[in-house]
């Protein structure tokens, strides 16, 4: 992967956070994750091959790229939801290759996934729960004395509640987490991450069908988790917030890594436009975000069929309209699952 260098003097950048130039694979000063040959393939398709990649401790880097770019797949090998065909990479300072992912989780790096994972049945408070680590109570010997783990119990549930309160969802602690919104389930799903006070948290698409009366307060929500000193790893395709909260971009295109740096530098790397947007050179990237949170807008209000004749008028496609139908799709299998096992009790 050849260096980047500036389109104006044509000199090597360079940045506080990197130990030598800017570019693709860059070493950092301090990183907390380091990845080194990481392949994955599904047939003869290849969704992975990072070279090498290095996040930076105690910031905010946004991973970002095009549908099919690989980096939800990436997200799945590094927290070991899914195995790589090759590859090593290390978070803090110890291997995680080939490490299940509840064992990646205790290490101390946590994930949120595209689609919300509330269990829909339980009310919040428990989904909270869920997400504590050295529960003594989980564990078949030591639940039959409850002086053994009451103790740790009180603590948790007070934790819970102080996320809660942090999230705004103290209003609904018993309410069963199948009655919230989208944009509420996405906040659930990143306070029961920080229930195991985590060191990195990853967060898959947190905007992604979100109100945008609600973006705002997720944005402060993850910028207060990197001023409480956790570092923040995101796959976002809205730009403005990118731009926003970010202070690192890693830009993948056809499962490498093409581009990274300061976001006010990627932004303008023409092999990101050429990644995002082929032939659509005269439109901004934010713009275009803009036009898809539109999209998702009208399909929450008006249906996912206006919402596809929308995008195929002003964006000439109706892939998001599509991934829309799969995600109800996806809901509702989860929800009739839940309700036959609930009914079968």
């Amino acid at each position: 992967m050849p260096e980047q260098t500036s389109p104006t003097t044509g000199i090597l950048p360079t940045h506080e956070f990197v130990d030598g130039n800017v570019g693709p694979g860059c070493k950092k000063v301090d990183p907390i994750v380091i990845a080194d040959g990481v392949t994955r393939q599904f047939g003869g398709n290849t969704a992975v091959d990072v070279q090498h990649l290095e996040i930076p401790r105690g910031k905010i880097t946004a991973l970002i790229g095009p549908n099919g770019a690989g980096k939800t797949t990436m997200f799945n090998l590094l927290t070991g939801f899914d195995k790589p065909n090759t590859g090593t990479w290390s978070f803090d300072g110890t291997s995680l290759a080939n490490v299940p992912a509840f064992k990646v989780a205790r290490s101390g790096m946590v994930r949120t996934f595209q689609l919300t994972k509330s269990l829909g049945r339980m009310t919040v408070l428990d989904n909270m729960l869920l997400g504590a680590d050295q529960q003594g109570g989980e564990g078949m010997l030591r639940a039959l004395f409850k002086p053994l783990w009451r103790e740790r119990e009180t603590e948790i549930t007070a934790k819970a509640d102080e996320l809660l309160a942090r999230f705004k969802l103290d209003a609904k602690r018993e309410d069963y987490a199948a009655s919230l919104s989208g944009g509420q389930r996405k906040l659930l799903e990143m306070a029961r991450a920080l229930m195991s006070s985590p060191k990195l948290i990853m967060l898959d698409e947190p905007m992604a069908g979100v109100n945008p009366a609600l973006v705002q307060s997720l944005l402060g929500h993850v910028k207060e988790l990197k001023n409480d000193g956790t570092t923040v790893l995101f796959v976002e395709h809205d730009m403005h917030m990118v731009t926003n909260i970010s202070d690192w971009v890693v830009v993948m295109a056809e499962g490498q890594i093409v581009a990274e740096g300061p976001p006010e530098t990627v932004m303008k790397d023409q092999a990101v436009i050429d990644a995002y947007l082929g032939a659509h050179h005269d439109q901004d990237l934010g713009d275009l975000d803009i036009q898809e949170l539109e999209v998702e807008r009208i399909a929450e209000e008006e249906g996912v069929e206006a919402a596809a004749e929308y995008e195929a008028e002003v964006l000439g496609t109706t892939t998001i309209a599509e991934e829309l139908v799969e995600a109800q799709r996806e809901t509702a299998t989860e929800t009739a699952t839940e309700t036959k096992e609930s009914d079968g009790k």
